[in-house]
């Protein structure tokens, strides 16, 4: 108790790593401040993973594996129970139905997919690919005005794997996690991020090209002219409600 009356005094804000029970491919590093509820804890953790405050248990492990504490009360600050930087912070998932659960978040080959046969989508008078073809009849591009291969990689000269960033529109921050050609999105440079928040649209694979890893809906691929790197550090939430 006399450790964690001096925690909480010194208000010092501790790094918890954060895993979760049904996203095995989760993981995080995320700062709090002891002077949080632990119901507060639990609503910035939502944010990242998705499972509601409700349906959520949170553990509490030190740097050895060892279970320090169930962090039970959601009234009683985080700070009561002496956590240390370096130290695990388990979500538990107590859903059953939670979107969560059944693994579909990270293992893609669970959603059923609608195929159809090469055939029949070219019977299709609707299709984009027969949109398309009458755009290009009806506007042939010019052979200059099509992207080139190098498109954009000036750009990525100051832009490395690791940088934080923040991203436009909407000034979304997050860290780099890819910098390259990415042919199946189109010619050019992209710039892969991995978003502090769940703002994106995969885990880092698209179109079945795995180009990063990060926990779901947090990756995004932009081109190079939308990503700022600097000193962006992760926004609290929280800060926001403090006078």
């Amino acid at each position: 108790m006399a450790t964690s009356l001096l925690q909480m005094e010194g208000d010092d804000s501790v790094h918890l790593h954060i895993t979760h029970s049904n996203l095995k491919s989760f993981s995080a590093d995320v700062r709090f401040s002891p002077q949080m509820s632990v119901e507060a804890v639990k609503e910035k953790l939502w944010k990242k993973c998705g499972t509601s405050v409700n349906s959520m248990a949170l553990e509490l492990y030190d740097d050895t594996g060892s279970k320090v504490a169930l962090l039970s009360d959601d009234a009683r600050p985080l700070g009561f129970f002496s956590p240390f930087d370096g130290f695990r912070l388990h979500i538990i998932d107590l859903d059953p139905s939670s979107v969560t659960t059944g693994g579909w978040l990270e293992d893609t080959s669970l959603v059923e997919k609608y195929n159809i046969s090469e055939e029949d989508y070219a019977k299709r008078t609707d299709s984009f690919r027969k949109f398309k073809e009458k755009r290009v009849s009806q506007n042939p591009v010019p052979a200059e005005a099509k992207t080139k291969e190098n498109h954009m990689e000036d750009l990525c000269a100051n832009i490395k794997v690791g940088d934080r960033c923040q991203v436009e529109p909407g000034e979304k921050r997050g860290m780099v996690k890819y910098v390259g050609r990415a042919e199946s999105l189109g010619p050019g440079y992209w710039v892969g991020i991995q978003y502090d928040e769940p703002l994106g649209k995969h885990d880092g694979m698209v179109k079945g090209t795995r180009f990063f890893e990060c926990p779901p809906l947090h990756g995004g691929m932009v081109r190079p002219d939308k990503v700022k790197v600097g000193d962006y550090p992760e926004r609290d939430p929280f800060e926001e409600d403090e006078i």
